[in-house]
């Protein structure tokens, strides 16, 4: 690749990355608002100033009125009031006189605007610019200005408006007052939002980076093959939902690690199982094939024990398999548990010999009956007594018993051998584990099989030991319902 496609690569990684991402949406999401402000308040100003303007222009003619009023009355008409309305415009904005002389005049009507008196029917009377005497105003227009009456008596309307040009340019002037105002607060908030987005993102985006290294570095197996303690994991500072995908991250790469131990663990736990059959199995046949033993009924039986060892081995495996992926099938029906207990019972060797285990069925009369699969179930059953005889005392006792518990029942076997200690207790579950004291007995499938046979009965499975006092397993199963 060369260094120009290089560069553009790396550009748009960049611009395609989130923290920009973030920041342009900030910055977009403040010019949207600034824009939309900006176009309310420019037309509330608009609407506003004119409202005010306009609300002036009456006050001022509420004011003249009673001078036209006055006029009026000392005339009796109308009759050069254009050049008295003219004469008043004209008269600079200065001292107020006294009483109703032209300096009274000239305090409260001297303005730039433009005055128009309009008769009762709405014909112009004058007009101080002289362009619209003798037309007549529309009703809309009345009702902008304020009634001159004499005695009682309406005789006029007072107007005030402004020039056009002049009007324009005031209202032009304090918009653009306004809109400048607005361009440099909208400017202001952009940058703040612009720098407040950068660093918001950068905040954000830095776990999502440190997330993706450690990703990155799982992904490419590192940590996996160098125990627990090299597993890629991320620093949470946070306890938002980044910092909780980054304690769900550190949770999965630990996991991640211990079923990569686990898997390596079983590889190395199935090829010792099947190395052991097989190596008696291959040195009985070829003691057989060169003469040192004979084909007798013993050597054979010796070799078919191996056979069915291993091939016991084999159907736990796939029955382990079968499970844990949930393909495995149950025949499920309504099954008495006192009957099946028994005869699972009696499948064991029950002896008074006091080197052997005595045998316990403890079970209440009625004891209702469950929806499982019975074949699954007596496997389940016979995985734990079987671990219970390797681990009891010599002459110790193995009690089952059942109870019903809501809307399950809940089988325990219990033994009154040295028990498990803390350390072992979260692993008794584990494919292969036979623990510490006993890790030449048994293949260490047994517990595994029975716990996944449970939960595919939609039950748990659990155990409690107290070093030196035994331990007890309980596994629950639904009830059947009844009809």
């Amino acid at each position: 690749m060369s260094s120009s496609s290089t560069r553009r690569w790396r550009t748009m990684k960049k611009l395609r990355s989130l923290w920009v991402k973030i920041a342009l949406g900030f910055v977009l999401v403040a010019l949207l608002a600034v824009g939309l402000v900006g176009v309310l308040a420019n037309r509330a100003t608009t609407q506003q100033f004119q409202v005010y303007i306009s609300q002036g222009r009456q006050m001022r003619a509420s004011r003249l009125a009673p001078e036209f009023a006055d006029y009026y009355a000392r005339t009796g008409s109308w009759a050069g009031v254009e050049a008295w309305m003219a004469d008043l415009n004209a008269q600079p904005m200065g001292g107020r006189g006294q009483g109703r002389g032209p300096g009274m005049l000239a305090g409260i009507g001297a303005t730039p605007d433009r005055l128009l008196l309009a008769g009762p029917g709405g014909e112009v009377l004058a007009d101080s610019l002289g362009r619209l005497t003798g037309e007549t105003l529309s009703e809309q227009e009345l009702d902008f200005g304020v009634p001159v009456a004499v005695d009682g008596q309406q005789v006029g309307t007072l107007l005030i408006t402004a020039p056009t040009d002049v009007h324009q340019t005031l209202e032009a002037q304090f918009i653009q007052d306004v809109n400048r105002s607005l361009w440099l607060a909208g400017l202001l908030a952009v940058a703040v939002a612009l720098l407040g987005g950068l660093l918001l993102a950068r905040q954000l985006t830095a776990p999502l980076r440190a997330l993706t290294d450690a990703a990155q570095r799982l992904a490419v197996g590192k940590g996996q093959t160098d125990g627990v303690d090299s597993v890629p994991q991320v620093q949470v500072r946070s306890q938002d939902e980044i910092g909780e995908l980054g304690q769900a991250f550190n949770q999965m790469a630990s996991s991640l690690a211990h079923q990569e131990t686990l898997r390596r663990n079983l590889m190395a736990d199935i090829a010792h199982e099947l190395r052991t059959p097989l190596s008696v199995i291959r040195s009985d046949v070829e003691a057989l094939l060169d003469g040192v033993y004979e084909p007798s009924l013993e050597n054979l039986a010796s070799l078919h024990q191996e056979s069915l060892l291993l091939s016991r081995l084999v159907d736990d495996l796939r029955a382990l398999a079968q499970a844990e992926a949930g393909q495995l099938r149950l025949e499920r029906e309504a099954t008495d548990l006192s009957a099946l207990l028994e005869r699972v019972l009696a499948g064991f060797e029950c002896t008074t010999d006091s080197q052997s285990q005595a045998l316990c069925l403890d079970l209440p009369p009625d004891l209702p009956p469950v929806e499982a699969d019975p074949q699954r179930v007596r496997q389940v059953v016979a995985n734990l007594v079987s671990n219970a005889q390797r681990h009891a005392a010599g002459a110790g006792q193995i009690r089952i018993s059942a109870l019903p518990r809501g809307e399950s029942v809940q089988v325990s076997v219990s033994d009154n051998g040295p028990g498990i200690s803390p350390s072992d207790l979260p692993h008794v579950f584990d494919r292969f584990w036979r623990g510490s004291s006993s890790r030449a007995e048994g293949s260490g499938l047994g517990l595994a099989i029975a716990r996944e046979l449970v939960r595919a009965h939609g039950g748990e499975i659990w155990v409690e030991s107290t070093p030196g006092q035994g331990a007890t397993f309980h596994f629950t199963l639904p009830q059947a319902q009844r009809d």
